[in-house]
């Protein structure tokens, strides 16, 4: 079963880190553009980073300098490094795959940062 699994969504505090990651199963994620959305309620899903197959990187500008996208070891994972939090990146954090038309997205995790 092809699939995106995210992980690492957890309450912090402002200033704090995070990283996430997105484990690809039935997927080689190194085949795959691969991004990371945020999405807060009654709003769209937000593009955040992207990594395209060469490793081109695309970061939208409010995130620009904080955040970073990378793939791992393994073929199947990419990781989101989240510095500098703020109560404005509370969302659900989607992972997100494309590849020759075929989307996949992951079920999301839960980011929370308190003031």
């Amino acid at each position: 079963q092809v699939q995106l699994v995210e992980s690492g969504g957890a309450l912090v505090h402002d200033g704090g880190s995070l990283r996430l990651s997105c484990e690809g199963s039935g997927i080689t994620a190194d085949l795959y553009v691969m991004a990371w959305y945020r999405q807060v309620p009654g709003k769209e899903r937000d593009l955040l980073a992207s990594l395209t197959v060469h490793n081109d990187f695309h970061y939208a500008d409010f995130v620009k300098g904080r955040f970073t996208i990378s793939r791992g070891p393994a073929q199947n994972t990419v990781y989101l490094q989240m510095n500098s939090l703020t109560s404005n990146d509370t969302g659900v954090y989607y992972c997100f795959a494309i590849r020759f038309g075929e989307e996949i997205w992951g079920q999301g995790t839960q980011v929370t940062v308190s003031p």
